[in-house]
């Protein structure tokens, strides 16, 4: 009789705990660097690469980790948010219990639209911060495009505008909305960095599509101009450039489309100090399947990269599940061959 494969216990794109065997961890792996080539236009994984995957994906280990020396920068997003005590106890828990090597400051509604009502206020936070803090202390929040359209904002919406074929006048809005997003991060850079901030953090960038892509890149070039020595980092939203614009460039690129090698030159050239790609999870999928692909669309932004990359391994990208508590298992893996892989200089 043949011999039954051993199935190992691996995750799924929504968290959820599953049995493959080694044969079909390998063509989940093959079959996500196939997709993730015909999807962004990029090369597969090689063979190498996809056997140090299956290394990983195979062991039935609780945790997977780098070798020592292998151990790269960890920045988060969200660590100052009062998720267990004040948000400056929230910094020392991830720096002094997590060993982050920098921490954020963030408001609970976290966008810079918000955050500019309450500027005073989060600026002695960051004062605060910085007094009992090692790490570097970011700000961070969203950009956030829609909140500057009715009903929350003062232009025209132009995901109603859309529908209706009003086409040139649902980028007017969006033109007029990139106009005051940038006053305002700005605005709220120019303060947290009088308050001692070591950066400024743009989250979940393009999250509203290219105008919400082109508000944070001319946002990034005012800020580094104004403030030479600033740290500024740069998270995506998604895998590829949203065109609810379309028509809109920076330095003669149009941006609607653009995959991650794309999206790191364009910040690298607005003067970002780190760019975070992030590649979206199919949820339906194995672990295996998605690590595979995130890795192949971001491996041309890490290696031709002049600025930092620091993948997005959160909930929902990078291969990480989408999840509200993500597995270790799977955070693991997908961080170990980030790092492995593709040579990320942080995560």
């Amino acid at each position: 009789m043949p011999t039954m494969e051993k199935r190992i216990p691996t995750r799924f794109g929504d968290g959820s705990l599953g049995h493959l065997t080694t044969s079909e961890i390998r063509a989940e792996l093959e079959a996500g660097t196939q997709a993730g080539s015909a999807r962004a236009k990029v090369a597969p994984l090689t063979e190498d690469e996809l056997e140090h995957l299956l290394d990983i994906f195979a062991s039935p280990a609780r945790f997977s980790a780098v070798d020592i020396g292998d151990e790269v920068v960890l920045t988060y997003d969200g660590s100052g948010s009062k998720t267990v005590g004040t948000r400056t106890q929230d910094l020392l828990i991830y720096e002094q219990m997590f060993g982050a090597d920098s921490v954020e400051l963030g408001h609970v509604d976290y966008s810079y639209k918000a955050v500019k009502t309450i500027l005073a206020y989060e600026a002695q936070c960051m004062k605060d911060a910085q007094l009992v803090t090692t790490v570097p202390v970011m700000y961070g929040a969203m950009p956030n495009l829609g909140l500057y359209s009715e009903p929350d904002g003062p232009t025209p919406n132009w995901s109603s505008l859309l529908p209706q074929g009003r086409v040139e006048e649902a980028r007017a809005a969006q033109e007029q909305a990139v106009e005051l997003a940038v006053q305002d991060m700005v605005h709220v850079a120019d303060a947290l960095w009088e308050a001692g901030a070591d950066g400024i953090d743009f989250d979940t960038a393009g999250a509203a599509g290219d105008g919400d892509f082109l508000a944070t890149l001319r946002a990034v070039e005012q800020i580094r101009a104004r403030h030479p020595q600033m740290g500024i980092q740069v998270g995506m939203a998604g895998e590829f450039v949203l065109g609810m614009h379309g028509e809109l460039e920076y330095h003669g690129v149009r941006l609607a489309g653009l995959w991650p090698e794309a999206q790191m030159r364009l910040v690298s050239a607005a003067g970002a100090s780190i760019f975070g790609p992030a590649v979206n999870v199919k949820t339906d999928r194995s672990g295996a399947w998605n690590v595979a692909r995130a890795l192949t669309i971001a491996k041309p932004c890490v290696a031709n990269a002049d600025i930092p990359v620091h993948m997005n391994v959160g909930m929902g990208v990078g291969g990480v599940p989408m999840n509200t508590y993500m597995a270790l298992d799977a955070v693991s893996r997908a961080s170990r061959a980030c790092v492995d892989v593709l040579k990320v200089d942080g995560l």
